[in-house]
């Protein structure tokens, strides 16, 4: 074999293995899962959280640890929770509830999304999260 049929031949098998990469990439992409905070209700000492989680994709995703920060009006953090909002079946839209205990809902400004600490095997798990909220006067965001 030549010199020049033999750079064909290896520009052809970098291109189709470019190529094979590029159809891969887009299937094992995760979809984004919507998170909102939907509501809060004083329950005892506690602030019951209610997330809408909804997860578009056609993968079901098994665990979905979320790692919240409260803010108070002020601006300080009045405290730090890590919930689990999964299992979150494919295509499906599911609401999670959980207490904040010792949080009054009333004295909460804002709701961080610190991180997700697992996400069903993705890599970035923060990047696959969005957040809403439809509580007024309180804002979530990562």
């Amino acid at each position: 074999m030549s010199r020049s049929e033999a750079m064909r031949l290896a520009a052809g098998v970098t291109g189709g293995v470019l190529l094979a990469a590029l159809a891969v990439a887009p299937a094992s992409a995760a979809s984004p899962v919507s998170i909102e905070l939907n509501r809060l209700e004083a329950r005892d000492s506690a602030c019951r959280v209610s997330l809408v989680v909804a997860n578009p994709g056609e993968k079901a995703i098994d665990s979905l640890k979320l790692d919240l920060v409260f803010f108070d009006k002020e601006g300080v953090i009045s405290r730090r929770l890590a919930v689990e909002a999964g299992p979150l079946r494919a295509s499906k839209t599911a609401v999670k509830l959980f207490d904040a205990a010792e949080v009054g809902c009333d004295s909460l400004s804002r709701v961080l999304l610190n991180d997700v600490t697992a996400c069903g095997g993705e890599q970035d798990c923060l990047a696959l999260v969005t957040t809403t909220s439809r509580v007024k006067g309180v804002e979530f965001g990562k």
